[in-house]
């Protein structure tokens, strides 16, 4: 089974870049903003169970410190997201 024929166009050297809109920078902006209520989700659960002082309350709360990781890392993500976002709109 013989090769294919090599490309005759050459690649691109720059990608191409999509303009940015308001559609764009509100999407943007609303990843960011549901990054830090996950954040402050996941902090609120997982250090919560410090300050309750009623032992079974604590017991409930500190029972659902995986969720409250869960959140925090999924805020992070979405931050970080966001950054990468940001940082590549930046280098036009």
């Amino acid at each position: 089974m013989p090769l294919p024929r090599p490309p005759i166009q050459k690649p691109l050297q720059k990608p191409v870049q999509r303009p940015i809109t308001k559609a764009t920078l509100k999407a943007n902006n609303e990843l960011a903003i549901k990054g830090i209520l996950c954040i402050l989700i996941g902090l609120g659960v997982v250090v919560s169970p410090y300050f309750i002082t009623s032992p079974g309350m604590q017991g409930i709360v500190a029972k659902s410190a995986v969720v409250g990781w869960f959140a925090l890392v999924l805020g992070l993500a979405f931050v970080g997201v966001y950054a990468r976002r940001r940082l590549s709109n930046l280098q036009l």
